[in-house]
């Protein structure tokens, strides 16, 4: 795995947790202005997944890194993303762009955070597209 310097979201918790998960997925951007990327294409993308929480579970974990990598590499690695349901291509706003598969992420890490007893939180997806670009989004209201 390489070694990456993330940028850094400053939030209130104690605790803060991250995970490196790659996945290899083809998309397309149906859009005319997308250029090249309108057609089918594929990358290998490193995402960096950040929790924060003031409490642990009933196993001292934040969350378990397992279950991070179950959620996002076993749904989207090997994948055509224009075939996830998180996706449309009808509406740019669910386009698997970049920007709106980190924010899919951030939704389905959320989702399944929002489930456990000690409430963590996802502060930061950082994914990476290609060796010279990626993307951050961060939830509006964390800090």
């Amino acid at each position: 795995m390489m070694q990456q310097v993330y940028p850094q979201v400053f939030h209130p918790y104690a605790y803060e947790l991250n995970k490196d998960i790659h996945f290899a997925a083809a998309h397309y951007v149906p859009s005319e202005e997308a250029g090249k990327c309108r057609y089918v294409h594929g990358h290998t993308y490193f995402a960096n997944i950040t929790i924060a929480g003031d409490l642990l579970d009933s196993s001292g974990f934040l969350v378990n890194f397992a279950d991070l990598k179950q959620w996002i590499h076993a749904r989207f690695d090997h994948q055509q993303l224009n075939h996830d349901a998180a996706f449309s291509d009808e509406d740019p706003n669910r386009f698997p762009t970049t920007e709106v598969v980190a924010r899919t992420v951030y939704e389905i890490v959320q989702s399944h955070l929002d489930q456990m007893s000690n409430r963590p939180k996802c502060v930061q997806v950082y994914l990476r597209e290609t060796p010279t670009s990626y993307v951050v989004y961060r939830p509006k209201g964390m800090v």
